[in-house]
């Protein structure tokens, strides 16, 4: 490990909790501004962020993907690929997720511009990178949407995953601001659904997800052991009523 990193991952960052609630307020006021999600991601990461490089380190997954610089990236972003792959692959189901959602794999690069500029080690950045291009892969692994609903419930996944505060908030922000639209439809128990399923999941940051693209979607699913949303499946009313967009 440089010694970049080993900087990096012996220091100790404060959260800043009132940067973090201005950005949680801005959020509030627009779900679009994405920018305020990655500004929230930094002021509450405290060493969250570095203990998830330790063990990314750690891992065969990330040793691999550190090794053969594997950005994956390049194969979101590689549609024609994609979309050649068999109908119930992950890899054809990420190409009709962000298809249908009008989106690019590359559309959170911009926003988390404004985060981890200092960040000056080839491998941290990767890593970083790594885990901001999979958010809507993740979106497709879980079985949540992207609807308003569907994102607190992933953000609520990845917290469990990543234990970075940051996610925490927002779960908790929608939550709050789901369950005052409608009270009384198992939004809570929705979310902490989501959660004790990340809880249960593989570790997906070690994931070397290049090799799974061309696999059948439930057969990854159960080879990471990503359990059936259940709670949110049986939502349909909620998730057409909420139909707000976090990123």
């Amino acid at each position: 490990m440089s010694t970049l990193v080993t900087d990096y991952v012996n220091q100790h960052e404060k959260r800043k909790w009132r940067k973090a609630w201005k950005a949680l307020r801005s959020l509030i006021k627009d779900p679009e501004r994405t920018d305020q999600v990655f500004v929230i991601m930094k002021a509450l990461a405290g060493n969250s962020h570095a203990k998830q490089f330790l063990q990314f380190f750690k891992s065969e997954g990330g040793q691999r993907i550190l090794t053969e610089r594997l950005n994956i990236l390049d194969k979101l972003k590689d549609y024609d690929y994609l979309k050649s792959l068999p109908e119930n692959s992950l890899g054809r189901a990420y190409y009709n997720f962000i298809t249908s959602e009008d989106l690019t794999a590359d559309g959170l690069v911009e926003s988390s511009q404004i985060a981890y500029t200092e960040l000056k080690s080839k491998d941290l950045r990767l890593y970083f990178d790594r885990s901001r291009d999979v958010h809507d892969l993740w979106h497709v692994l879980t079985g949540y949407g992207r609807d308003g609903f569907g994102e607190a419930c992933v953000v609520a996944f990845s917290y469990a995953q990543t234990k970075s505060l940051g996610f925490a908030a927002i779960a908790l922000m929608g939550g709050y601001e789901f369950n005052r639209r409608m009270p009384g439809n198992n939004i809570w128990s929705t979310i902490w659904q989501a959660y004790k399923n990340g809880r249960k999941s593989e570790w997906l940051m070690g994931v070397v997800y290049e090799d799974m693209f061309a696999m059948d979607l439930n057969e990854v699913r159960k080879i990471l052991n990503i359990p059936r949303p259940t709670k949110y499946i049986n939502s349909q009313n909620v998730i057409e009523t909420l139909s707000l967009h976090y990123s």
